[in-house]
């Protein structure tokens, strides 16, 4: 595909939906690698012969050096552009997962799956959702939904899979075979991946702002936009920052709370294996609906009444896991929390974008995906500690319904206007992006 600036006829297909398809790919990939964990879960656990804590605290130091990683690759993303960033994390990646299936004593795992796996999937989210929103302002929020949704499909897909594969051959040569395909996914998608626009010549969305027609009538030459928007620096020093840093922490560790734990439920409930693998998948695939439905529509009713009104709805998916004896009632829970964690999910990567521009989106995602992390790891933990104390999840889950509660208090206290916006510029304030 060449890079430069289109002449003649127009392109067809705006090349921005290129790199929203292999954005796609990279993190329906990686997501299907990361969030399988909890169906390793009790194989681990026979295997090493571990309580559910320290097995769970092995995925929770996967998070950990996830938000770290995801600081480097976001800085890295914004210097070089995503091709080098995202060619690393396959081959991290794929050799990371190898590496585990040959593990002999637990501490071996902390280091294959708890740091090394961490340096290959921890840039992922901050580089595909940093790339994707350079290249669209208009539709930031379906594009961001689109890709977004590849983590709800990685997970409807993977889990399943992987579940059949332990099944089948073992939890040693399911790692192998994740890793091998990994590689087949993500080096690939690394050479369609461009850092943003203006390098082959385009403007976002595939169309020039009212701004830049006047330019070009003025000069007489086509004008390509300059990214805007806060540095770090500036970014951290506003509150809004810091409100989204604890609302990315609270989101990530009842996320991964249920993630992590929801397998290991079913099964003390007598559900077989595969049948509680199942309810993963469901999470995934409410989360392709959610980032798709509701991206869109976060682009004409608002950010953040989206992100709050699915907030409501995960608190009460969390009070129902506590209460839920059939298996009947765990999809639901299941379909419902993946439906509105997407949701949510999209609406405030859109509005990170919306307030601090697009000139180091990388850098400032890459930084809040630390309280993300750090927030990841409290959970999954938190969750295998109370289930080893009491021998039931029902307090971890209550927790957390409370815990959602408290995250639609941050939402709502995020300065967000949603007649403000970036623009082609890259400018926070000037226009807005309703089609």
């Amino acid at each position: 595909m060449s890079t430069t600036a289109k002449t003649g006829r127009e392109q067809k297909v705006f090349y921005g939906w290129v790199v929203v398809v292999a954005c796609f790919a990279i993190t329906a990939t990686l997501s299907g690698v990361s969030y399988c964990f909890g169906v390793f879960l009790k194989s681990l656990e026979i295997e090493f012969n571990l309580s559910r804590a320290v097995i769970s605290s092995i995925f929770s130091t996967n998070m950990v050096f996830y938000g770290f990683f995801a600081v480097m690759g976001g800085g890295l993303l914004d210097r070089s552009g995503p091709r080098i960033v995202v060619l690393l994390m396959g081959l991290l990646t794929g050799v990371s997962l190898f590496l585990t299936s040959r593990t002999g004593v637990a501490w071996q795992l902390f280091l294959t799956y708890g740091v090394l796996l961490a340096m290959g999937t921890g840039p992922g989210y901050t580089v595909v959702m940093g790339t994707t929103s350079r290249w669209f302002n208009r539709k930031r929020g379906l594009a961001l939904g689109i890709v977004g949704s590849a983590a709800g499909f990685g997970t409807l897909v993977g889990s399943p899979v992987v579940g059949f594969l332990i099944q089948q051959v073992g939890w040693r040569t399911a790692y192998i075979v994740m890793g091998v395909f990994t590689c087949a996914v993500v080096i690939p998608a690394s050479r369609l991946v461009r850092k943003d626009p203006a390098e082959i010549g385009e403007f976002p969305d595939g169309s020039k702002s009212d701004r830049v027609e006047i330019n070009k009538k003025v000069a007489g030459v086509e004008s390509i936009p300059q990214i805007d928007g806060f540095s770090l620096r500036e970014a951290s020093r506003t509150g809004d920052f810091w409100l989204f840093g604890s609302i990315w922490f609270l989101a990530s560790s009842c996320y991964f709370l249920a993630l992590t734990h929801i397998v290991p439920h079913a099964t003390d409930m007598g559900i077989s294996a595969l049948r509680a693998a199942a309810i993963l998948s469901l999470i995934g695939g409410g989360n392709v609906i959610g980032k798709l439905v509701l991206g869109r529509i976060s682009d004409t009713v608002g950010r953040k009444m989206t992100a709050v009104l699915c907030v409501l709805a995960g608190a009460g998916v969390m009070a129902g896991l506590s209460w839920s004896e059939h298996l009947v009632a765990l999809y639901l829970c299941g379909f419902v929390w993946g439906f509105s964690f997407g949701g949510f999910d999209t609406a405030v990567v859109a509005m990170v974008g919306d307030i601090f521009g697009l000139r180091r989106i990388g850098v400032i995602m890459g930084t809040l995906c630390i309280p993300w992390g750090i927030g990841a790891a409290a959970g999954s933990t938190l969750g295998g500690l109370i289930f080893d104390f009491t021998h039931t999840y029902f307090i971890a889950f209550m927790a957390g319904a409370v815990a959602m509660l408290a995250l639609a208090l941050l939402i709502a206290l995020v300065a967000h206007n949603e007649s403000r916006t970036v623009t082609e510029t890259g400018t926070s304030g000037l226009d807005s992006d309703k089609p």
